[in-house]
């Protein structure tokens, strides 16, 4: 006797889904070692996503650090323990807070971003007619944009994390009369290698999240004007859900080896 198992349609869809996008990964793979090479595209695309980005992520990071430092400070107070704010501060801020709250931000600007461009090319057929031209549509407009998102966003989670020290060293420097030099320099007393490299090469990851998924959601964007608003809506859905993934697995790896 033949039993079929039923699979819920929410399940089926959800697998079909990820199925895609692992393939729509390998074929990235495929093609980023491969000629031509747009070098041109890959820097247009990396100063859309890095240089007009650092106003956002600088105001981010500076607030980052400001209300880190102001909620904190009184606790410490309480035992003591102000001299501990600096080292507490910036642990918190290069191991977790700092990379993820910074990707988060650039999901929300650079994967709907991508994913509302893609898809306007998409519904408009300029994807279908670059095909038809003898260009590769998915070289010129994918692999560019998922190189250069893996490449800026390390570079942008660093300047946040920066002006998020900034930012609590100022806090410091006007509630505890705290030096500057003073401030920097427990700071950098704190932070070791093992706080400074997982959080780096994780970033990589999270950049690579960031433009996969707004340039699958964007590349196979369906349904006309309507799709291309679904495809930037889920493609900050879906990044945000990969970010939080790949820190529990970062994490959990970070233990294992430095622990």
């Amino acid at each position: 006797m033949n039993y079929e198992m039923h699979i819920p349609k929410s399940i089926r869809s959800f697998l079909i889904e990820v199925g895609d996008l692992s393939y729509f990964a390998g074929r990235f793979f495929r093609e980023v070692f491969s000629r031509p090479f747009e070098l041109r595209e890959l820097m247009h695309q990396c100063y859309k996503m890095g240089n007009k980005s650092l106003t956002l992520v600088g105001v981010t990071g500076f607030i980052l650090g400001l209300v880190m430092t102001l909620q904190t400070r009184p606790t410490l107070m309480e035992f003591g323990a102000e001299s501990w704010m600096p080292s507490m501060v910036s642990i918190s801020i290069v191991r977790e807070i700092g990379p993820v709250i910074i990707s988060l931000i650039c999901a929300g600007r650079i994967s709907s971003g991508i994913g509302a461009e893609l898809g306007s090319m998409r519904v408009t057929e300029q994807i279908d007619a670059m095909e038809v031209s003898g260009t590769n549509p998915f070289k010129y407009l994918v692999v560019t944009r998922i190189l250069a998102a893996t490449l800026m966003i390390p570079l942008l989670i660093i300047y946040g994390d920066a002006i998020a020290l900034i930012g609590s060293a100022l806090v410091e420097n006007l509630k505890g009369d705290v030096s500057f030099q003073l401030f920097f320099n427990n700071v950098f007393d704190a932070l070791e290698y093992s706080d400074i490299n997982p959080a780096i090469i994780k970033s990589f990851f999270f950049g690579f999240a960031i433009g996969l998924v707004g340039c699958y959601k964007g590349y196979y964007c369906e349904r006309g004007t309507v799709g291309v608003g679904e495809a930037s809506n889920s493609a900050v859905v879906y990044t945000s859900m990969l970010l939080f993934i790949i820190d529990f697995i970062a994490v959990f790896v970070t233990d294992i080896f430095y622990n």
